[in-house]
């Protein structure tokens, strides 16, 4: 049964991983649940203060990461609140849409039409903006790989 539960645990913890390219699921809940499901069915015994704190100060982080580098990016390229809806929606169907690709074709899209047709900004801003967008995802979404990692690194550290 051990074998199972750590198959379960091994499950949530790559379907977070998952959902940094399918922004759609709850990555973060995955990493709970695979932290919850080791608790009920070993011990929350290892889950010390520190190590709650610890794991809550990621979680946190990983939400600010993915809104503030976005929308930093969008502010610096000269791109309006508009650009910073367009990205996130071309980013939650992108990948629905056109799959695998559209994690990156989805938000630039989302951006470059939200500024032509809302802000009527030229083609050549609209593009930049757009391009300020995917790298920005693309930035967060190196900065959350890692931050995760280092959560299941940390969890794994404490109850092996």
């Amino acid at each position: 049964m051990d074998t199972l539960y750590w198959i379960f645990i091994g499950i949530a913890f790559a379907i977070s991983f998952v959902a940094l390219f399918y922004p759609i699921l709850p990555g973060v809940l995955f990493l709970a649940a695979g932290f919850l499901i080791y608790g009920f069915a070993f011990s929350f015994e290892p889950f010390t203060p520190l190590f709650i704190s610890v794991q809550i100060l990621l979680f946190l982080s990983l939400f600010v990461v993915d809104y503030v580098g976005n929308a930093y990016a969008v502010k610096k390229k000269g791109g309006s609140k508009a650009a910073l809806w367009g990205s996130t929606i071309g980013l939650i169907a992108g990948p629905f849409i056109i799959p695998v690709a559209g994690i990156l074709i989805g938000p630039f899209l989302g951006a470059v039409l939200a500024e032509l047709i809302f802000q009527k900004k030229g083609f050549k801003s609209a593009v930049s903006i757009g391009i300020g967008t995917v790298l920005a995802f693309i930035g967060t979404t190196l900065v959350k790989i890692v931050t995760q990692a280092l959560m299941i690194g940390y969890f794994y550290y404490q109850v092996l």
